[in-house]
This record gives structure tokens, C-alpha cells and sequence, in this order.
């Protein structure tokens, strides 16, 4: 029997994704591939964006080709602060630049100056300066400043859903994840193009919704695809359309990152210093959110406590939640911030302090550092909670729904809020799948399935 199918690649930094759902939005099938990447000109990695067009042409070719599948939509999800230049024929000018490249930081402190300083410029786009390229407007200014023989040749410039939206439809557009997407691009008290993005006279795309599609021709069949979403904004789709209480999604795995739509208070200069920043969602609202390198920390300390322990890499999935333990190792140790010496800001420097002659086992070290990490973690959702709080549910989603030590603490603390664990999956890809699903016909969510994939931790 052949399956209707929507396609979604989900492109991450490490991985990247292929998976096909069906007319009830469940995964019939996934497979995922790693890339070698590529350089720069000046030497530094960056993905091989060819090679990552060549793997979606072919994988959609070989699909259309296999009397199994029937593919009625395709649509992407992929990691945001990344930018494609094209050239009037709409051929690409430059490598994807890896957003943790290096650049002059005389680039930012000009725009800062231009538009009330840098407080209030990014009060107005709602994201911290995040340094780098990871705020995706910086990467215009460095290229137009820097590679101005390039420059020159730009005609359009797409953020990365759209360009690989792009590549299938012949279609030039841009989309709200996208932009609201820590860019310094978008003016979230006008809600549009900042205005030095005016005065750069840039082609631009005007937004549209992210339900969007046009037609990619695939081996002569006419397929609706996508515009494209940013992965963040793709992997909260899914609950804003079937969670009935208001709620904050922790979204779990290298980055820790609290997502509540129902704060429209726009963020403070605090906020702002503890790495908080807005997205905007596929409704073009504001959703406040909060990051943490939670998982980027874990597995740098556990690999120490192996080390120091000489246990298995696996062995700190099996400790359970002692309350016992974590309320002796509290009482002896407190806040002393055994695993963070020097404090957050200055964990590489850090790492090489951490005593860990403190502890008697591995256990112990492991429940008190799962403690540290939980307890930023509740300060970084704190931060996202205005004083007239509505929400009545945290989601938990990602690597950490299934660490027992994290969630009795973390729902402990939040013990006003009923805490969910998510057993849902690829959900950047599901909602990159549903925000199109209402532009196909038979396609469609089953809330109360959906629901049943999520469990109340007792």
C-alpha cells in the first residue's frame, strides 16, 4: 500500500535529518546522516551546503522514484543565525558562515552607537549581543565591510529554511522564525525591519506565514513545499496547538531552552544580561525565552567524574533520585558551587578548579552536580515568569525528560505548576510538518494521541 507522506529535513548542526510522516503526522520513516564540513576562505569550518543541496535533490529524486511513499509536502527545520547571499542570477555567493565564527566587534559597537546605545538596541530586537555571528544582521554588516567585491554582487539574502526552501520552489521569501531568530534585524516594538536594515537599501523578502507553500517540481510531480522555520520556533508548533492549559516548553539537549508564549513584557536590561532574548512565534508573537548550556555543561562534567571515578561512560544513566542523598549533600555543601568555582561565565577557566575530592563516589558527585545545573536551570525559567504569571504546565522535552535527578527537583521547586515530560521526538521536524499539514488535504494532528505522548511526572 502506498503512504501519503509529508518530508521534512531537519537540518542541526551535528545532524542532519530526513523524515517522512504520515496523514496523522506519526514518523513512518527517519534516517540521519553527519556531513564533513567544509572551510571558509580564511580556513575556518563551515557547513558544505552543497553537499548538504545535492543529499536533499537526491534523497527527493530516489523518494519520488519509490512506488512505497507517495510525498504530497516537503518542508525544513533548521538551526537559525545563518544566512545565504545569492547574486542577481540567484546563484550563491558565499559558504553558510558558521554563526561561531570570530569578526570584528568595532561592527556591532557602530550599530550600537547609530540606534540609542546598546541596551536599547537590544531591548528594540529583542536579543542579546551574543558576540560572533550569532546575531545573523551582523553577518551583512561584516560582509559588507570586509568583502566588499562580494558584496557588491548581492541581490538577495535568505536565512537557511528559506534558501533550502529555496533551492526546490525558485521562490524568494522570508518568514517570521526566522527573522525573530536573535538577528538584530527586526524592531519587536514596530514588529518589522529595523530601520538600519531600511537604510542598507537590502533586498530583503517581505515575511510570510510559515503555512506558506509553493511548488517544487521533483521528477516532474508538482509537490506544495514549505517556506521553511526556524528549530526553536518548530519544536513549540506542536504544544501551542494541542495543549488546552497555558505552559513554558523546556526544550532540553546541548542548549537548555525555556520558551513561554505568554509573556508579552518586553525584556529588561537583566534579562538581557542573563542571556534572555525573544522569538517570535509562527502568529508573529513575541515568545520570551531563556538559554542555557545545560547539556554542554553535563557532558563535560561527566566526563570528568568517569575519568576521576573510573566508571563507564554510561554508568551516570543508571543514578536514581536519593532525596536523602541531595538533602545531606545540600546541608554539607549548600550553595558552594562546587562544579561552577568561578561562576557560569568562566566555566572553561573553571573546570580545572573543581574539587572533586568532596565527594565519596560517583553517585554522590553526579546527584550533587545535577542539582548545580537543575538549580540554573529554575533560575533561567524564573527569569522568563512575569509577576502576573498565567502559565499552568512546563513541558519538559529532550535528553533531560529522562533524568530522574533533574525533574523531582525541578518539580519540587515548581510545585504550583504541573510538570509534563515529553516523550514526543523530533519536534522541530513535527511542527516544520504541521505548520503545512492544513495546506495538504488528509493531513492532520490527533491532539488526544498527541497528549498521550506526554506524561505528568508523580
Amino acid at each position: 500500500m502506498i503512504s501519503k507522506a509529508i518530508a521534512i529535513f531537519d537540518i542541526g548542526k551535528t545532524n542532519k535529518k530526513f523524515l517522512l510522516f504520515d496523514q496523522k503526522l506519526k514518523i513512518i520513516y527517519q534516517s540521519e546522516q553527519k556531513f564533513k564540513t567544509t572551510v571558509d576562505e580564511s580556513g575556518f569550518e563551515c557547513d558544505d551546503i552543497i553537499h548538504i543541496q545535492n543529499w536533499i535533490v537526491d534523497t527527493l529524486n530516489r523518494l519520488i522514484e519509490n512506488a512505497k511513499y507517495d510525498i504530497q509536502g516537503i518542508n525544513f527545520s533548521t538551526y537559525g543565525a545563518s544566512l545565504a547571499f545569492l547574486n542577481k542570477e540567484g546563484g550563491l555567493l558565499t559558504p553558510i558562515y558558521n554563526y561561531l565564527k570570530a569578526i570584528n566587534t568595532d561592527i556591532q559597537n557602530t550599530l550600537f552607537a547609530k540606534y540609542g546605545g546598546v541596551n536599547e538596541f537590544c531591548r528594540q530586537t529583542a536579543s542579546p549581543a551574543l558576540g560572533l555571528l550569532l546575531n545573523a544582521g551582523i553577518q551583512i554588516l561584516w560582509l559588507k565591510k570586509e568583502k566588499q567585491e562580494i558584496w557588491n554582487q548581492v541581490k538577495n539574502i535568505l536565512h537557511l529554511p528559506q534558501y533550502l526552501s529555496y533551492i526546490l520552489t525558485g521562490k524568494l521569501c522570508s518568514e517570521p522564525t526566522s527573522i525573530g531568530c536573535h538577528t538584530f534585524m527586526w524592531n519587536f516594538d514596530q514588529m518589522q525591519y529595523h530601520t538600519w536594515v531600511k537604510e542598507l537599501k537590502v533586498d530583503l523578502p517581505t515575511p510570510v506565514n510559515n503555512n506558506t507553500v509553493y511548488h517544487a517540481n521533483i521528477k516532474g510531480k508538482p509537490i506544495k513545499t514549505g517556506v521553511g522555520i526556524h528549530d526553536s520556533s518548530a519544536s513549540l508548533v506542536p504544544y501551542l496547538e494541542n495543549s488546552t492549559e497555558k505552559f513554558i516548553l523546556v526544550s532540553t539537549g546541548t542548549w537548555c531552552i525555556s520558551m513561554n508564549p505568554y509573556n508579552n513584557e518586553p525584556l529588561t536590561s537583566h534579562q538581557l544580561m542573563n542571556d534572555c532574548l525573544c522569538f517570535l512565534s509562527t502568529q508573529k508573537q513575541q515568545v520570551k525565552s531563556s538559554r542555557l548550556f545545560m547539556g554542554h555543561y553535563h557532558e563535560q562534567f561527566v566526563k570528568m567524574l568517569n575519568t576521576y571515578f573510573k566508571v563507564d561512560s554510561d554508568y551516570y544513566k543508571n543514578i536514581p533520585y536519593q532525596e536523602n542523598l541531595i538533602k545531606t549533600l545540600y546541608k554539607q555543601l549548600g550553595d558552594n558551587r562546587v562544579f561552577f568555582p568561578m561562576g557560569i561565565n568562566e566555566f572553561e577557566r573553571g573546570i580545572s578548579k573543581i574539587d572533586l575530592s568532596v565527594f565519596y563516589s560517583f553517585n554522590e558527585a553526579y546527584s550533587y552536580m545535577v542539582m548545580e545545573l537543575t538549580h540554573l536551570c529554575i533560575a533561567s525559567i524564573n527569569l522568563i515568569i512575569p509577576s502576573n504569571d498565567q502559565t499552568e504546565v512546563i513541558y519538559v522535552s529532550g535528553g533531560f525528560a529522562r533524568n530522574p535527578i533533574f525533574l523531582n527537583i525541578l518539580t519540587k521547586h515548581f510545585s504550583n505548576k504541573k510538570v509534563f515530560t515529553s516523550d514526543i521526538d523530533n519536534a522541530s521536524a513535527l511542527g516544520a510538518a504541521l505548520v503545512i499539514a492544513d495546506q495538504i488535504d488528509g493531513f492532520g494532528m490527533d491532539t488526544n494521541e498527541f497528549m498521550q505522548e506526554i506524561r505528568r511526572l508523580v
